[in-house]
């Protein structure tokens, strides 16, 4: 089973809506980190949709580019379809949300302003600039700003998840190969290349 394979279909009004910022996307499509596996398994379920924004696609683009990450065109491609495919888009106004606190960071100001036009749940992130308006997002009642694995514990759908430990121990780690992975190393099955292939 590949961590981001289609999932299970589930009526859209039971989904929770999850944003997840770009690192954490490349923790799902590009290295593999058992520590986001139980999100993986949440998408995979139906339980979550990631949801993302023509911004946040954008910077994704961009980040999937840098030489540090040693992904060719294919795997470029192949890790930014992936996550488009599951990902619902929202279009978000350009103009700010009022009620919203301004992060330090501004070109993290958009998952934020994501997040509450999609009426998220959660905004999953490892950013410590965002992390530190987690406070005052909550005094607006809308939605969470977690890390990875606290979205995982408070999560109430979706059933018991497997630490990342028990992840690891059911394959889900490895060594990172540059190349959009599943727990044997195939490509995704959301990778338009590997549709109707058995991994």
């Amino acid at each position: 089973m590949t961590p981001l394979e289609k999932p299970v279909a589930v009526p859209e009004r039971l989904k929770e809506r999850w944003v997840l910022d770009t690192n954490v996307v490349l923790d799902l499509v590009v290295f593999r980190d058992p520590a986001v596996e139980p999100i993986a398994q949440a998408i995979r379920s139906g339980a979550a949709v990631p949801v993302t924004s023509q911004a946040c696609l954008d910077e994704l683009r961009r980040v999937l580019a840098y030489p540090q990450l040693k992904l060719d065109e294919s795997g470029r491609l192949a890790a930014f379809e992936c996550f488009r495919a599951l990902a619902k888009w929202v279009d978000v106004p350009s103009a700010p949300s009022g009620p919203l606190p301004l992060c330090t960071d501004v070109d993290d100001q958009k998952f934020l302003e994501l997040a509450w036009h999609a009426n998220a749940r959660y905004l999953i992130t490892k950013d410590k600039a965002l992390l530190r308006l987690a406070g005052a997002v909550a005094k607006l009642g809308r939605f969470a700003v977690l890390k990875p694995g606290q979205a995982r514990r408070r999560s109430s759908k979706g059933g018991a998840w497997p630490s990342a430990r028990e992840s690891r121990n059911n394959g889900a780690a490895g060594a990172r190969d540059g190349a959009v992975f599943g727990r044997d190393g195939s490509p995704h099955a959301c990778d338009p290349t590997a549709q109707g292939k058995t991994p």
